[in-house]
């Protein structure tokens, strides 16, 4: 079965950590999560489905390596 990767943009703002405890609270079979930001809050870590993220910067290669699904939250992003 091939494996599910979810990008998650604006993951730091308050619609993003919503999105985040309501993905908890589903628990859906996504092998890998990466949590996007602005400039100003990548280097965060965030606790997520019982482990630690560290929150990477939202840019133009970003999406490079590929995902299944994003989730969009972004407010005022600064490229």
């Amino acid at each position: 079965m091939k494996k599910i990767r979810l990008a998650i943009v604006g993951a730091t703002g308050l619609v993003g950590r919503t999105v985040l405890k309501v993905l908890e609270e589903k628990n859906l079979p996504i092998d890998e999560y990466v949590l996007f930001a602005s400039s100003n809050s990548a280097g965060k870590s965030l606790k997520f489905m019982g482990k630690n993220y560290i929150v990477q910067e939202l840019n133009d290669l970003s999406f490079d390596s590929g995902f299944d699904y994003a989730i969009f939250s972004a407010g005022r992003l600064n490229f």
